[in-house]
């Protein structure tokens, strides 16, 4: 029997807001432990929660721009469960009435557009940290990161493969890096997803067992483990087998899933609206005002490049799927207006560049080897006849961290190409005398001797030699001699 996966995510993405969602403490990383703390936050008892408006514009944001219908009056609620490091003994989160719902997203899979439905995007607080590493036996709690802000994203069982799910995920993290409302950085924790994860006989309507998969700290990650799970409960059922309904932690180095715990039935949670926190009401001035400040997103920009500057859709996918490249190929679009060779600069020797330097695993550039201006200006020689391409790579190395332009450079190392009729004859006088047998094999009808000839007088040029020319008054040179 043949079968397919059925994989749905939960994403909690945290807020780039300066402060937690319901106290005035720091919500930045990095801190020295329990230094972000307060009596709101570390749970003591008579403390009152102040909802943080920012949380609420981030999440009408995230909402809008995933097409999502807003809820005009949306409930907060405990959620109630014993951890050491939630120590009030519950987390405030959403669930009746979350603030965003019925919205969805559009991936890309294999060139073509696939539509994910969103269930909901509900805000929440997160919790601490238990740390089980340092001290052997005894396990410390940091609870910096209790009441730093959330959102929760939860996607329909609709996704049908690992690259599916990566392509989800790619799309949504670059969508909440251009609203600016989260950084997107999986390593330190504030872009997290788990993997609900099942598999069913092909063309069945039921589902089949849910796992859920935990730790996934990477794109390639969440792939590796998705493709794992997928062949491990395929497997099983093979074999005639059984699934339960479970946990499991992704194992990066023996790159497998693990049993964490068994979940036979879900959580009682008992949830209830939270007394100390009034309904959420959120009227539709303040929706407009927010739809109005929406930046251009990720998929507007992709068209946009493609119709503006006449980009194919595999370059304006590319210089897209980072806020920090698409801004910098405009900015080097404006200087000089050839968009196509700009995104082939950009996306051959510039992403090379980036690398090997390890620059492209930063959330966003801000030092970038070569300045955009720089790259236009060097387009801009090569367009001008001023260079060839070839010298332009060598033009582009000495660039690198370096405040010159182009043009200084071409003068400093006396790379300016040759272009004038006169010195190139020379050059194709010379080459033409010194390899005798060659013109006449060309002139024997093997065409391919041609390149041969071209080479030797760049050679002897340096490289400067206008390519263009050297053909034409090859061939001029050649056609007289027969």
């Amino acid at each position: 029997m043949n079968y397919e996966p059925v994989i749905g995510l939960e994403v909690h993405a945290q807020l780039l807001t300066d402060s937690k969602i319901f106290c005035g403490c720091s919500s930045k990383f990095g801190a020295e432990p329990n230094q972000n703390t307060c009596p709101v936050c570390t749970g003591f008892p008579g403390v009152l929660p102040v909802l943080n408006r920012r949380v609420v514009e981030f999440a009408i944001r995230a909402g809008l721009a995933t097409h999502c219908k807003i809820t005009r009056s949306s409930i907060l609620a405990r959620k109630n469960y014993f951890y050491p490091d939630l120590p009030k003994g519950y987390q405030i989160s959403q669930y009746e009435l979350p603030v965003c719902v019925d919205g969805y997203i559009d991936i890309g899979v294999n060139g073509a557009i696939k539509r994910v439905r969103l269930t909901r995007i509900h805000m929440e607080e997160d919790a601490g940290k238990n740390i089980h590493e340092l001290h052997g036996d005894w396990s410390l709690v940091d609870l910096n990161r209790a009441g730093v802000p959330l959102l929760e994203i939860v996607s329909e069982p609709e996704l049908c493969s690992a690259e599916e799910a990566g392509s989800y995920l790619r799309t949504l993290r670059a969508i909440l890096q251009y609203l600016e409302i989260c950084d997107g950085n999986m390593e330190e924790g504030s872009f997290r997803c788990d993997a609900n994860v099942s598999v069913r006989p092909a063309g069945s309507a039921a589902l089949g067992t849910k796992i859920e998969i935990k730790n996934l700290n990477s794109f390639k990650a969440v792939e590796k483990a998705l493709d794992y799970e997928i062949g491990r409960q395929t497997e099983t059922l093979t074999d005639g087998g059984t699934l339960i309904q479970e946990t499991r932690l992704w194992d990066e180095n023996r790159e497998e899933t693990r049993a964490m715990r068994s979940k036979e039935s879900a959580h009682d949670y008992r949830y209830f609206p939270d007394p100390d926190l009034l309904p959420l009401v959120i009227d539709e001035e303040w929706i407009e005002e927010i739809r109005a400040s929406l930046p251009e997103l990720p998929a507007a920009r992709k068209s946009r490049f493609i119709s503006e500057h006449g980009l194919p859709a595999y370059d304006a996918e590319l210089l897209t799927g980072r806020k920090d490249i698409a801004d910098y190929f405009e900015t080097a679009v404006k200087a000089h207006a050839n968009a196509k060779a700009v995104a082939n600069w950009i996306a051959g020797d510039l992403f090379r560049v980036l690398k090997e330097r390890k620059l492209d695993e930063r959330l966003t550039i801000t030092s970038w080897p070569v300045r955009a201006q720089q790259i236009a200006e060097l387009v801009q020689l090569i367009d001008g006849g001023k260079i060839s391409g070839k010298i332009a790579k060598a033009v582009f190395d000495a660039m690198l961290d370096s405040e010159r332009t182009p043009k200084e450079i071409v003068a400093e190392k006396g790379l300016e190409q040759l272009s004038d009729t006169g010195s190139i004859e020379g050059a194709v006088e010379q080459i033409v005398t010194a390899h005798p047998k060659q013109v006449a094999d060309f002139q024997a009808g093997n065409e391919k001797v041609f390149g041969f000839l071209v080479g030797q007088i760049m050679k002897a040029t340096q490289g400067k030699a206008n390519p263009q020319k050297v053909n034409e008054i090859l061939r001029q040179k050649l056609a007289k001699s027969i």
